[in-house]
């Protein structure tokens, strides 16, 4: 995926190959009459992964705007956590949570243990446990959850990719995040893509955030990302997240809440094929 924004030619831009303007009302309407079918579960449980800098904790924070209608922050720290999301008055919340760990990092000993998030997507460790980017979690580790329940294993990962980095996935980045992919493969946890800092890495999008499915630069990284990770084009999303903003933005939440509708639906899907 190299190139980058600066070559970017007049011709741009592409005939739309993706529609979402105008259906932000319906996406939210549908978040907040979720309900999930399966008793067992109270919340689906989300995972957050991908590369340091990548945009999780802002993705988070903007998922959150969106839902509130007010841009929020939420300090996050390297340990894993897991975020609620209020809905109307105190200690009412959205039935899905975001759990969040440390990012993956380039060589050995840095970031998040691929072992750990793995652990985490089987449900196995607690919240509040610090993350060592040396070992692995251990079995006789406090935080180590040996009976994990429906409600604390994971139901849909999110893998978060910033889109305006030259080059955005290494060879070592790649068999890191393929390790993590396929072991959610083999536990049948659906997956989402959320390529994120798409006004960074298109001068386009970023004169036009209505121009980010006509962009030809993003259409090759969502391609490039497809054939690289084995995530499939329905599943990847673009999205701006909010960084310096006071206020939202009904194109921004459009492209936020369309991928939260995503994942809540493969969320539904698979807690109910158990």
């Amino acid at each position: 995926m190299g190139g980058g924004p600066s070559k970017m030619a007049p011709e741009s831009l592409m005939d739309e190959w993706r529609c979402v303007w105008g259906h932000k009302n319906k996406d939210l309407q549908f978040v907040k009459d979720y309900q999930p079918y399966n008793e067992e579960v109270k919340q689906l449980r989300v995972l957050l992964h991908g590369l340091t800098g990548a945009g999780k904790s802002s993705f988070l924070n903007s998922v959150d705007s969106a839902l509130q209608g007010r841009v929020t922050r939420r300090a996050l720290a390297d340990k894993q956590l897991t975020y609620k999301f209020n809905k109307g008055g105190p200690g009412t919340f959205y039935p899905f949570v975001f759990t969040d760990l440390m990012g993956l990092e380039k060589g050995t000993n840095k970031g998040v243990c691929v072992e750990d998030i793995k652990q985490a997507m089987k449900g196995h460790i607690k919240d509040c446990y610090e993350i060592n980017p040396c070992s692995k979690i251990s079995e006789d580790n406090q935080n180590y959850n040996k009976d994990p329940t429906l409600n604390d294993q994971v139901h849909v990962l999110v893998c978060i990719i910033a889109a305006n980095t030259e080059n955005i996935l290494d060879d070592e980045s790649v068999i890191k995040m393929r390790e993590v992919r396929l072991a959610a493969r083999d536990l049948e946890i659906p997956q989402v893509a959320i390529l994120t800092k798409i006004d960074e890495a298109c001068p386009e999008v970023k004169a036009d955030i209505k121009n980010v499915y006509k962009s030809r630069y993003l259409k090759k990284v969502v391609d490039d990302l497809s054939a690289k990770l084995g995530f499939t084009l329905t599943c990847i999303f673009p999205v701006k997240n909010y960084h310096s903003e006071i206020d939202t933005n009904d194109e921004v939440d459009t492209l936020i809440l369309s991928a939260l509708n995503m994942i809540i639906n493969l969320g539904e899907d698979y807690v109910n094929s158990l």
